[in-house]
């Protein structure tokens, strides 16, 4: 028989039923005599004491050094001495995974909470992972759910990972197997693509969104990738057009509303198609939407490259790792396509007749202010990129995690609905962090350079709204910019959709 790869002590921790620590139900009343209460398995619940003990007695098997906390030596010494060898970069992750008050290391409710918290993530993979629904889990169940996520393996491997977690060599793993295999061990793996929920190309909200979304090596290898480039610039083309009389607004609320002047949302519309009718609600927008192909080719050429750089062979990246590759991808297009942005913002405060098209407007720029006004508000639109990716990712994350802990159930797949709010919500927080920037952004784009007149600078500017508006003034055009979020991700999504029936590309 195949030597069991968790100890009967890290195997009697739990409660065959699969129940978490602490969830035992205790007899109401006076606590006499009964049979207890029923677990889900139909076996009778761990009386809460008892749990207790085992715990303890897991806890101070591990306590190598008899000092209350498990630090990461303890761990080495302690899970090998119950035949589960782990590298030091598993235990570290295991160690900051439960480590609340950050003192690395862990101390019995630290433990305790870690077990729980880490034990129901594995049940909401093994569900997912359980296409028949009869509790256990076979090569073609594993090939099957790493199918529906974009990453395909052959059934040869389905058949290794599950010899890793087998037993008795029936080639399939009940709950308690895959328990006593990941329990302590961080989540990695398949459990790890399981839980990973991807940003997508849909949410275009027509701002510069910095992570791209990342294809599977099948997908790059049969072109599928170029299909989803092209599924998703389209999408982003019609939500930015139906979306546009909203930026258009949100462009010259930044630039021309003040104390002053107090420009509202139907006051604005008013002026608009008072001044170039209704067709002056679209202007700028051809740039907008011409934009979109070469920033995103430039940006996932570059998020590619990037991955390389860092050296990282897994198919998914970490968090710290997407934050970085993100970053600096969208660094790379925007730089690379600027002069873009700032003839957008040139034409969408025109007035009528004052340029032909993004031809004239452009040549009157070079001519009138040079090559250097084609990169008016650079610095401030860089340094823009960092708060909304981070802030971006980090309320995804969170996000996630919360749907996670509180409302999954049968599976750790969210849905569509829940991915889209997700996305929405994360999206929009990354907006409000770095509006200020890209408020001062827009108004040094639109400074027109005036020969002998001073040049704005950043920090002149932010001084200057301060003093002359106060904080609010770092706002102005929040309101239109937010207005048109769940249209313009709501309109993308249904068109991303359809124009991936329509290429060939079958959903993840």
């Amino acid at each position: 028989a195949r030597r069991s790869l968790a100890s009967p002590v890290v195997s009697g921790v739990l409660c065959p039923c699969g129940s978490p620590h602490g969830s035992a139900v205790e007899s109401g009343g006076g606590g006499g005599g009964g049979g207890g209460t029923a677990g889900s398995c139909g076996r009778s619940l761990c009386e809460a004491s008892e749990q207790d003990r085992r715990l303890r007695a897991l806890f101070q098997k591990l306590d190598v050094n008899r000092d209350g906390a498990l630090c990461i030596h303890d761990l080495a010494v302690g899970l090998g001495r119950l035949g589960l060898h782990r590298t030091e970069l598993d235990l570290r992750k295991i160690v900051k995974a439960g480590d609340k008050d950050l003192d690395g290391q862990l101390d019995f409710e630290e433990f305790v909470h870690y077990l729980q918290d880490h034990e129901k993530k594995l049940r909401l993979v093994f569900k997912s992972l359980d296409k028949k629904n009869d509790g256990r889990i076979d090569a073609q169940e594993i090939v099957q759910s790493l199918r529906d996520l974009g990453v395909k393996i052959s059934e040869q491997q389905a058949e290794k990972i599950l010899k890793s977690m087998d037993k008795n060599g029936t080639m399939t793993i009940d709950w308690n197997e895959w328990r006593d295999y990941h329990l302590l061990h961080p989540v990695e793996n398949i459990p790890e693509i399981i839980l990973y929920w991807k940003h997508s190309t849909i949410f275009d909200v027509g701002e510069n969104l910095t992570v791209p979304d990342e294809f599977t090596v099948e997908e790059r290898q049969t072109g599928m990738w170029w299909r989803h480039l092209v599924a998703g610039g389209g999408a982003g083309a019609v939500s930015r057009t139906c979306t546009a009389p909203l930026d258009r607004l949100k462009v010259l609320m930044q630039v021309h509303a003040s104390r002053s002047n107090n420009m509202c949302i139907i006051g604005g519309f008013t002026q608009m198609i008072r001044e170039g009718g209704p067709r002056s609600l679209w202007r700028g927008n051809g740039i907008n939407v011409l934009k979109i192909a070469p920033e995103s080719a430039i940006k996932f050429m570059a998020y590619e490259q990037i991955k390389r750089f860092i050296g990282t062979d897994q198919e998914m990246l970490r968090i710290h790792e997407r934050l970085l590759a993100g970053s600096l991808a969208g660094a790379i297009a925007q730089s690379s396509i600027y002069p873009m942005e700032v003839l957008k913002t040139r034409m969408a405060l025109r007035k009528t007749g004052q340029y032909s098209g993004m031809l004239d407007c452009a040549k009157n720029i070079l001519a009138k202010e040079g090559m250097a006004a084609f990169y008016k508000g650079y610095i401030p639109n860089m340094l823009g990129i960092i708060p909304y990716a981070g802030i971006d990712l980090a309320v995804y994350e969170t996000l996630k995690n919360t749907w996670l802990q509180r409302y999954a159930v049968n599976s750790a797949d969210p849905g569509v609905f829940v991915l889209l709010a997700c996305g929405t919500i994360s999206s929009t927080c990354g907006q409000l962090a770095s509006y200020p920037l890209a408020l001062v952004r827009t108004r040094m784009q639109a400074q027109a350079s005036v020969e002998g007149a001073p040049e704005v600078t950043m920090r002149g500017l932010f001084k200057h709204i301060l003093k002359t508006e106060g904080a609010f003034g770092l706002y102005r055009g929040l309101a239109p910019n937010f207005m048109k979020v769940i249209p313009a991700v709501s309109i993308s999504y249904v068109v991303y959709e359809n124009l991936k029936m329509t290429l060939g590309v079958d959903s993840r």
